[in-house]
This record gives structure tokens, C-alpha cells and sequence, in this order.
């Protein structure tokens, strides 16, 4: 719980460090915020719009689909990428998921999403992770240089606030959807597909970073009706279809097979970075 990295965290206030006290974490200048009964906080703090949160349900579907071990290969693969490491960050860290899969037996680890419905569930996750609301769009109240490992899964990127929380030599690795990914059921539902510049748009995100290592991170997966609702209803596409219409086309798209289950490709590229000034970037 928060207990155990409570001192990674710093008050977005003034910066300084936190402490745990009786139902809050409170600087030295007295600046508290109050601990939710399921064991995260709040370190949202200022005006102005924060980045979208995912919804309730959002966050249920993506419970349930991970939940079933869909995305296990790809949980393996953040789990060896972080083997070692002390400290692991995930960044739009959701329920939590990889996370928790990613640390060692003598890790700590730091959720932190826009959304409370998520982090609700990320407090829970492993019992030595604890969980933030924070906008990674603005500055993270995380100290500098605690992190061995920061996780993007899916989620925006912050190169210069990912650079300063990580240690010298440490990583960031992001897993962004491949071409085929979904592929096809993209076709077959109207999805959102890939955007073709997306890894362009990664790297111009990562300025402060040198790309180490890029590879493909690809599996088949069965899916029932549930768990097409699910991956669908747990991503971008779940902002632009109306539920009505997202079920009528499922039902369309079983009707056509002749068993309970579709077969379709997840497909993810895993970069793998570090700060420009210490990679080794590799041919």
C-alpha cells in the first residue's frame, strides 16, 4: 500500500516530501491529502481540465478482460523487462495489472492514472504497489531519480517528468498496439484502427530518450461475445460507439461463425528506451 512508497512521492504543492499519517499523507509545510478507504490518494491539485479519465465501466471491462488472461503474454514479456529493478512506475497504470506482474520479489511499486475509478482498483493490486490519482500531463509528485523502471502501457507520454523520476540507467519501456492489432476485428466492428504515424509520434514524445530496443509482441487470441465487448468496451472505440451499436455488430459478426468464439491477433510493439545521455542505442 502507500506505506511502502510513500517515500517515492512528493507533495504536488510544494515538493517536498510526504508522509503517512492517520488517514492522510501531509508534507513538512502541512499540505495533506486524504487517503481513500481503499488505500489510495488524491494528488491532484490546481485548476484547469486533466487529461480524460476512463470511465467506471471502462475500468470494469478492462478488469474482466485482464482479469481472464488475454493479455498474459504481453504481462510476461513487462515482467522480464523488469526484472531486477526495485522500483517500477506505471504510468496510466490502470487497474494495475501489469504492474503487479512486473515486480520482483524485493520491488516496490507505483501506479498512478487520471481516473479514481482505476486507481481504486490499482491500490490493490499487489500488496507492496501503492496507487495515485495524477495527471501525467502535468508535473508527477514523484521524486527524482526512484524509478528503475517506468511502464507505459497504452497511456500518454511525459519524456521530460518520466526522465527526471528515473534513475541513471534506468528504463522506460512503452507498449504501444501494432498494425494488426485487433485485426479483425477493427474490420468487423468499425474500430478505431492504428494510426500509421503512431510511432513517429512516440518518438517525438520521447525527446529526452534514446530508443535501446524495438520488437513485436504478437499472440492469437479466442475471444467469446463477453470478451470482444470487453476489449472493445476497455479502449479508444469505447469513447465512439454507442453500446446499441457495438452489440448489434457483435451479434452480426457471430451470426457469420460457426462457434462461440472468434480468433483474432493482439499485436504490440515493446520500445524499450533510456535518457539520450546514457543509452546505448543498439543498430
Amino acid at each position: 500500500m502507500l506505506s511502502d512508497v510513500v517515500h517515492l512521492l512528493v507533495c504536488p504543492i510544494c515538493g517536498q516530501g510526504l508522509e503517512t499519517v492517520p488517514g492522510a499523507l501531509r508534507c513538512g509545510r502541512g499540505h495533506a491529502f486524504d487517503l481513500a478507504r481503499q488505500g489510495y490518494a488524491s494528488l491532484l491539485v490546481g485548476s484547469g481540465t486533466p487529461g480524460t479519465a476512463d470511465t467506471a465501466e471502462m475500468v470494469a471491462a478492462r478488469e474482466r478482460f485482464l482479469g481472464a488472461g488475454h493479455y498474459e503474454p504481453l504481462a510476461a514479456e513487462l515482467a522480464r523487462e523488469s526484472a531486477g529493478a526495485r522500483v517500477v512506475v506505471e504510468a496510466g497504470a490502470g487497474t494495475g495489472y501489469y504492474l503487479a506482474r512486473a515486480l520482483g520479489p524485493e520491488a516496490v511499486g507505483l501506479a498512478f492514472d487520471i481516473s479514481k475509478f482505476a486507481i481504486r482498483r490499482a491500490a490493490r493490486a499487489h500488496p507492496r504497489a501503492g496507487a495515485v490519482v495524477a495527471d501525467v500531463w502535468r508535473p508527477l509528485p514523484i521524486a527524482d531519480g526512484v524509478a528503475d523502471v517506468v511502464l507505459d502501457v497504452f497511456a500518454p507520454r511525459n519524456g521530460p517528468e518520466f526522465a527526471r523520476i528515473l534513475r541513471t540507467g534506468g528504463r522506460l519501456v512503452v507498449v504501444t498496439p501494432g498494425p494488426g492489432h485487433l485485426r479483425p476485428l477493427v474490420e468487423g466492428l468499425g474500430l478505431l484502427s492504428v494510426d500509421q504515424d503512431k510511432e513517429q509520434r512516440v518518438a517525438r514524445s520521447l525527446r529526452e530518450f534514446s530508443l535501446v530496443e524495438r520488437r513485436a509482441v504478437e499472440f492469437t487470441m479466442e475471444l467469446d461475445a463477453d470478451g470482444v465487448t470487453e476489449v472493445v468496451r476497455m479502449g479508444p472505440s469505447a469513447w465512439h460507439m454507442p453500446e446499441a451499436t457495438l452489440n448489434a455488430r457483435i451479434s452480426r459478426v457471430f451470426e457469420q461463425e460457426t462457434t462461440k468464439k472468434v480468433t483474432t491477433t493482439a499485436s504490440f510493439q515493446l520500445s524499450i528506451f533510456q535518457t539520450a545521455s546514457r543509452a546505448r542505442v543498439v543498430p
